[in-house]
């Protein structure tokens, strides 16, 4: 029998959902509310952060996050803001429902695993943090993304600043965030947000190919590269190469691959 493991975590309504799936050294994270754009509700942000958590403890190498339908996600449902959700009385659950991105974004981030955003259709808002929390981006041609958050009078949460700092530095940021404007895969790969476009109806197919790919590297040296990079954007340049690559020659997985391309390269100096 397949070793698989799912997860389905669903709010109370039926179309409110996020889906979990972990098959063999890769997993899927999808938002399935394609007919509302993957718009988010509070719960669904609590469900991707639960959703993390579970993939971050599985034998996964690699995770994908995607949204099923015509967009990644149209970021936070505005029915949030009309429902009166985030302006409850007691302030302790307001603080905790405006953190909810933050803590679904971060669990993203955190994940010792190499992950993968599959952008299509609309990239809105959250969903641009989402995908800045992802280490890897797939977009297709047509993907439209925007950060309107200031229009909506709010300033841009969930860790989004410094994220977008990171990826597009800081006078870009300030613009798109400042303006609001739109802006398309191709500006967005230009800047070093975006690592591959594709072809529409191509960029989850292609994520879960470059998955895969990753994937069937030996997992020691891809977890510290990713840790590693991680660290000297933080500023943080104290690792000790040696420590690492004496550790990787111990390691048994990584032993195979070296003997695997030392064999595909016979005969070379």
């Amino acid at each position: 029998m397949t070793r698989r493991d799912q997860w389905t975590v669903m709010a109370a309504g039926a179309d409110e959902r996020v889906i979990l799936e972990i098959e063999g050294r890769r997993a899927t994270i999808a938002l399935n509310r394609p007919d509302k754009l993957n718009a988010l509700t509070l719960r669904m942000l609590a469900d991707l952060e639960t959703a993390a958590h579970d993939v971050a403890r599985s034998d996964a190498r690699v995770v994908v996050l995607m949204g099923h339908g015509r967009a990644f996600t149209a970021g936070m449902d505005l029915d949030t803001f009309r429902s009166g959700q985030l302006f409850q009385a007691d302030a302790d659950l307001r603080y905790d429902a405006a953190n909810l991105g933050a803590n679904a974004a971060a669990a993203i981030e955190a994940l010792p695993q190499v992950t993968i955003a599959a952008l299509q259709g609309s990239v809105i808002g959250g969903g641009v943090v989402l995908a800045a929390a992802c280490d890897l981006r797939v977009a297709e041609r047509s993907t439209t993304f925007a950060i309107p958050e200031v229009d909506v009078g709010i300033p841009l949460a969930w860790g989004g600043i410094e994220r977008l700092v990171r990826e597009f530095g800081p006078a870009m940021t300030k613009e798109l965030v400042i303006t609001c404007r739109p802006f398309s895969a191709g500006e967005a790969q230009t800047a070093g947000f975006v690592n591959r476009i594709v072809d529409d109806g191509l960029a989850i197919q292609t994520a879960l190919d470059l998955a895969e790919a990753i994937a069937a590297k030996p997992r020691f040296p891809v977890r510290t590269t990713k840790q590693h990079v991680s660290e000297i954007v933080a500023g943080d340049m104290s690792r000790d190469d040696a420590l690492g690559l004496l550790a990787a020659i111990e390691d048994p997985e990584s032993a195979r691959a070296r003997a695997a391309y030392l064999a595909r390269h016979a005969g070379r100096t």
